[in-house]
């Protein structure tokens, strides 16, 4: 028990960070050794659409990340419901470069 508590990570969130950033998009690229995430906000009626953050992630880190969402979307939709994606155009809100 002793050695669990040693190698435990103790994350630290900044203040800067806390707040977080809002995201309506995201942006996917990748290269052979990276995966490349932008969030994005984007508004209706503006002509331009900021970065809110970039996230730059090894492709196993990547991978682990899908899961984990995966993961929590189900047990999101088994206390709330079915997540039922919009209609339209840009369904998603995410997309790959």
């Amino acid at each position: 028990m002793e050695n669990q508590n040693k190698n435990q990570l103790q994350i630290q969130l900044r203040p800067e960070i806390a707040d977080g950033r809002y995201s309506n998009l995201a942006m996917i690229g990748h290269s052979p050794n990276e995966f490349m995430i932008d969030f994005i906000y984007t508004a209706p009626g503006m002509p331009q659409a900021p970065v809110v953050s970039r996230v730059i992630m090894s492709p196993e880190n990547a991978k682990q990340l899908m899961f984990a969402l995966t993961d929590n979307i189900k047990k999101y939709e088994a206390q709330f419901g079915e997540i039922k994606p919009r209609t339209g155009a840009n369904q998603s809100g995410f997309g790959t470069n």
